[in-house]
């Protein structure tokens, strides 16, 4: 069963989890903005090959910290930033304890594909 708050108590659950990551991921923050969207688009769902009805937590959009070197020699690389899904993420909660855990999980693991860890990676960590 999904847990559903609202968009405001929602953007402050993530502000926290922001604020509770170590102190050494503070300067990626200032990199990389962070977005809560309602939902990601079908457009969106289909260009990562996901069905219409798949849940999509995050998104982390831009080259990686690892990568970054390598593309920055073409052009104007892509905007870097952290899309938050309020809507996925109360669908895969079924309280306030779980919704909290979900949204730092889902912080944690966009944050490590900015630093160009890959879906082994984070599992690995617990963050898959």
């Amino acid at each position: 069963m999904a847990y559903h708050v609202s968009k405001a108590d929602f953007a402050r659950y993530v502000e926290r989890a922001l604020a509770e990551l170590p102190e050494r991921f503070a300067p990626a923050l200032d990199e990389v903005p962070v977005q809560i969207e309602q939902r990601p688009p079908r457009r969106l769902l289909r260009s990562l090959g996901l069905d219409d009805d798949e849940l999509l937590l995050g998104l982390y959009q831009g080259a990686s910290l690892i990568n970054r070197v390598e593309v920055e020699g073409f052009g104007s690389p892509m905007p870097k930033h952290i899309l938050i899904f309020q809507e996925d993420i109360e669908l895969a909660s079924d309280s306030e304890t779980d919704l909290v855990r979900e949204i730092r999980t889902t912080v944690l693991h966009e944050l490590g594909h900015y630093f160009g860890m890959d879906e082994d990676d984070l599992d690995e960590l617990g963050y898959g």
